[in-house]
């Protein structure tokens, strides 16, 4: 007797492919994997994905999520790394509440749009851009942030714009919670042009 295969429907492949993603999907990656846009609208409309901003999509049935911003930003933008004031929240070295998103960006790569939530970007030199990036999963998705002393770097380079109390604050907190490294912090300083404004304060720290 011949058996009867059972048909997958659409909603159901379309749950899978997204569990697969991490259970965070955006429309053009959706479309990408096979899912027609046509499936995903009834799939929010049915309550079993929401859209965290506009054309990313979630599974609802999965647990609370501990940093939707930062799974929006690192969906929507995948070349964006955190920086600066969000990356020091990130890694703790902050009593700063960010009001926006930090990102960079490599200089002249375009201008992404962003409805939710705001993002602030900082264009930065390709060896900059590229130096200290770790890759962290936060809710399953990947996001990826500049480590600590990168990020220490970057403060001391935007200084004027995020306020040096900030900045010393930043490193006072990594002294505290962190192995402290001054060399790795001024390999990073080298990079971004501030060795000299930093060594001072790190020969303070030491």
């Amino acid at each position: 007797m011949r058996r009867i295969k059972n048909k997958i429907s659409a909603s159901d492949k379309a749950r899978h492919i997204i569990q697969q993603h991490g259970g965070v999907i955006r429309t053009a990656k959706a479309i990408e994997a096979g899912i027609h846009p046509r499936t995903l609208y009834q799939l929010r409309d049915r309550g079993l994905l929401e859209e965290l901003s506009r054309g990313v999509y979630r599974l609802s049935n999965q647990k609370a999520m501990s940093d939707p911003d930062l799974v929006i930003v690192a969906t929507r933008i995948p070349k964006a790394i955190i920086c600066l004031i969000s990356a020091l929240s990130f890694h703790e070295m902050t009593t700063q509440i960010p009001h926006s998103i930090s990102i960079a960006l490599a200089r002249g790569a375009n201008t992404p749009r962003l409805d939710y939530p705001p993002i602030s970007i900082h264009r930065f030199s390709n060896k900059a851009l590229l130096a200290g990036i770790d890759v962290h999963h936060v809710d399953n998705v990947p996001i990826r942030v500049y480590n600590p002393e990168k990020t220490l770097a970057d403060c001391f380079k935007f200084r004027n714009k995020i306020g040096m109390d900030v900045v010393l604050e930043a490193l006072k907190l990594y002294k505290a919670r962190k192995e402290f490294k001054p060399g790795k912090i001024l390999k990073y300083a080298q990079i971004c042009r501030v060795e000299k404004i930093m060594r001072p304060y790190l020969e303070m720290s030491a």
